[in-house]
């Protein structure tokens, strides 16, 4: 085993072995996050948005050798990583140096950028979510399973907006590193809460806010609903979509028409449609 060496005042960490990597290696699971109260963030574009959110990492791992050249990739510049890095230094951030070979292993994505931090647990409690102002949106998601598909709502609701959003019985965690990364980091720019739904159904009637479930057992369309006011958009899980509880409390049950040969969208899909129905209506 290859120990920690210094490296000016930052370490230098060379052996799969390290008891480092194994501490990041744990993170990847439930428990662990839960126990430890912190979650893995990892890229320039996730770790710089959970910075201008307020997130101070605790520690950042980079590998310098899998940094991109300054230049240009389509529309986007790219090789900043060096200036993350200055900045994370700036704010006194621990800094450890990691081989490509344990950087590699170290990460949960295809093609690492050489930067990887890790930061407090994502999310708050419910009753610390405010509504504020008469147009509050709300995005609720139900069971929802997949961190991908729970990522990528988050990335359309900031997209949209919406004021916060609500994981109702949910299966995966806020702090999954898989729905940090589907997030694109996202999941520190709003504010998220995870709760029962009842807990989350009791929070929508204090703050007076009416709620609209999707669902392919009606004839009410998502265009034929107002979504001005206060307004919460509920999708429920992949397999089952929303249960009779949440659909017993909604306003209003809307359907997607559907002309092809499937039954249902992808929830995430499903969200963003009624979720940019009601920013074109509220635009208007």
């Amino acid at each position: 085993m290859t120990n920690p060496i210094p490296f000016g005042r930052e370490l230098v960490i060379s052996s799969t072995a390290n008891p480092r990597l194994k501490a990041i290696l744990a993170l990847r699971r439930r428990r662990t996050r839960e126990e430890t109260g912190q979650t893995l963030v990892e890229g320039y574009e996730e770790i710089g948005l959970a910075l201008s959110a307020g997130v101070r990492p605790s520690t950042v791992y980079v590998c310098e050798q899998l940094f991109s050249p300054a230049g240009r990739a389509g529309s986007q510049d790219i090789g900043h990583q060096s200036d993350l890095l200055t900045r994370l230094r700036d704010d006194r951030v621990e800094v450890v140096h990691l081989s490509r070979q344990v950087f590699e292993k170290a990460s949960y994505r295809d093609g690492p950028d050489g930067l990887l931090a890790v930061v407090d647990e994502v999310g708050r409690p419910l009753g610390d979510l405010r509504v504020e102002g008469p147009d509050h949106l709300t995005l609720l998601s139900q069971g929802v399973e997949k961190p991908g598909n729970l990522g990528a709502m988050l990335r359309t609701a900031d997209a949209a907006g919406v004021d916060d959003v609500i994981a109702a019985d949910p299966v995966t965690d806020w702090g999954n590193p898989n729905v940090v990364r589907a997030s694109k980091g996202t999941v520190f720019a709003l504010p998220v809460a995870a709760a029962t739904t009842a807990e989350a159904l009791a929070w929508l009637d204090a703050g007076g806010i009416r709620l609209v479930v999707t669902t392919p057992e009606t004839d009410l369309l998502h265009t034929d609903v107002d979504y001005t006011g206060r307004v919460a958009i509920a999708v429920g899980s992949e397999k089952h979509g929303a249960d009779q509880t949440l659909l017993q409390a909604a306003t209003h049950r809307v359907r997607i028409p559907m002309h092809g040969k499937a039954n249902s969208l992808n929830v995430a899909a499903s969200a963003a449609i009624v979720l940019y129905e009601a920013v074109r209506q509220r635009s208007r």
